[in-house]
Formats: C-alpha cells, structure tokens, sequence
C-alpha cells in the first residue's frame, strides 16, 4: 500500500504544480478555447473525461451514498486527477493496519 500512497501523492503534487504553471500563462478558459479550437484537443478531452467516468463507476460502487457518489462525480469533472489522488488517499486512509489490497478495492459489506 506504501507504493499506493507514495503514486497518490505524486499525482496530486504533480497536478497542483502543472495546473499552478498553466495558470501563469492562460485562464483556464482560455486554455478550454484553444483546446476545443484543435481537434487533438477534443479527443483529448474525450479520453480524459471518459477516463474519469470510468474511475468513477468504481466509486459508484464503493459508495454507500448516492449523494457522496454525485459529489465524488461533480469533483472528477471539475478536477479530474486531483479528485482522483484525494479519493485514493482518502481510501487509503481509511483502511485498517495490514489491509490488503482487496480491502481497497472492494465495498465494505
């Protein structure tokens, strides 16, 4: 699980220092605009937000809660890996000492 946390937190710092970069250069509607002006920036746009439906399905299943499984879904879209990473860690975190990795992956009966 070590290696979980360590990839976790390697995303999350590198999303926050990417997206702090981007942000020097353009608002983040002004990066959509040119993304959307290109046509690799749609296919680009479709496998991410694909990518993040996916990830979400797991969450669906995870969650007890309709409700944190829609907020967990409004946070993917809004901040992709970012919500990503905090899910994980806070997966992670809720796991008990010598959990395996099915503990993680799997609702809690």
């Amino acid at each position: 699980m070590r290696g979980l946390w360590i990839f976790a937190i390697a995303v999350f710092a590198a999303m926050v220092a990417v997206t702090t970069w981007a942000s020097l250069e353009a608002n983040v509607l002004v990066g959509f605009q040119r993304m959307l002006a290109d046509r690799w920036g749609v296919a680009t746009l479709f496998d991410a937000y694909l990518g993040f439906l996916w990830f979400w399905l797991w969450i669906a299943y995870k969650e007890a809660s309709l409700g944190w499984s829609l907020l967990w879904l409004l946070l993917l879209l809004a901040m992709g890996n970012l919500a990503m990473a905090a899910y994980v860690m806070i997966q992670l975190a809720r796991l008990k000492p010598g959990a395996g990795f099915e503990a993680l992956l799997l609702r809690k009966p």
